[in-house]
């Protein structure tokens, strides 16, 4: 009988992501503005505390929350679209100085080259046709981000309808209530903290490279500030860009001095301020993150694992609420109660 159930939900859970996996294109951006709205709405209630009627508060919170999107987006696209017309001449320098990098090594006899085999993918001219592809694609995505901003303003906007739904389904379950209430606690409080150290490491990057003086320093401290959001490896991504640039663009010093800054602050932000917070507010173990990381990716892109733990946070919540999936949700944590 115990077997029975569990193929069951095997079953359901293969069918479930199928679905989720042939839908990705319309669940991901309601995803994003579902996760979006419960952020932004406390700054709308907020507001009504101070006594600014409802229709204000919302009219400014979005006001400020589109201003700062614009912002951030002109910012990318313009720097964006300046890299672009610099790529063939970095693809050049990046063969100058892998030529001489060879040079050197068979000068001093270091290895043998004639017994290196670069696989075809490594092939500069691919790197940088990719690199290329990738930072055109960046700009496709901001600008499809104002359909996630419709949803976001519509879901705020029935915020009020939405609790009252809420309240409806708690008199029928009151279980129902609790469940919402830890599952909008916990995410508030994650994206709070992811927010704050992602902001932070942003902005470190941003100050440590203009003085080090690595060209488009925004640009990296953006790219540092979202790819933050993805555990373990965003803040690995956000690094090889930058030090790419700085080594092709200025010398081997400020290369050095670009990994040394990412280092520092990615081992005091990543590895002692975040985790101290992170790990005792979530309860999800190291493991089931990397693993939700490749799920989720899978899911729905690289989209899917800036979603990877808030949503392994919600399925943990869901499956520990029910008996008869606790032991899953038991799995996930980083410790049994």
């Amino acid at each position: 009988m115990r077997s029975n159930l569990v193929i069951v939900y095997l079953a359901s859970f293969v069918v479930v992501a199928a679905g989720l996996k042939a839908a990705s294109m319309v669940v991901f951006p309601f995803l994003i503005a579902v996760f979006i709205a419960i952020v932004m709405s406390p700054a709308i209630n907020y507001l009504q505390k101070l006594k600014f009627p409802r229709i204000l508060a919302f009219m400014v919170v979005v006001g400020v929350v589109f201003v700062t999107l614009g912002f951030i987006a002109n910012t990318v696209i313009t720097t964006i679209n300046g890299l672009l017309g610099y790529l063939p001449e970095l693809q050049e320098k990046f063969k100058i100085f892998s030529d001489q990098t060879i040079q050197i090594i068979e000068r001093y006899d270091i290895i043998n080259t004639q017994d290196i085999v670069v696989p075809s993918e490594f092939d500069p001219n691919k790197i940088f046709a990719a690199f290329g592809t990738l930072l055109k694609e960046s700009t496709e995505l901001v600008s499809k981000s104002f359909f996630i901003f419709l949803l976001v303003t519509f879901m705020l906007f029935e915020t009020n309808v939405f609790h009252q739904k809420i309240e409806y389904f708690a008199s029928k379950n009151p279980q129902a209530n609790q469940i919402v209430d830890t599952f909008i606690s916990n995410l508030k409080r994650y994206l709070e903290i992811k927010s704050l150290t992602s902001l932070a490491t942003g902005i470190l990057i941003f100050v440590g490279l203009q003085i080090i003086g690595v060209p488009y320093a925004p640009l990296w401290g953006i790219v540092a500030f979202v790819l933050n959001f993805i555990p373990t490896i965003g803040s690995v991504i956000a690094a090889i860009p930058a030090i790419l640039v700085a080594l092709l663009m200025s010398d081997i010093s400020s290369a050095i001095w670009t990994v040394t800054l990412y280092l520092v602050i990615n081992i005091a932000i990543g590895n002692f301020i975040e985790p101290r917070f992170l790990g005792k507010e979530l309860g999800i173990s190291t493991l089931a993150v990397l693993m939700s990381l490749l799920f989720w990716g899978f899911l729905f892109g690289i989209g899917g694992m800036f979603l990877a733990v808030p949503l392994t946070m919600s399925l943990k919540i869901a499956l520990d609420a029910n008996p008869n999936t606790k032991f899953i949700a038991v799995l996930l944590s980083d410790k049994i109660d």
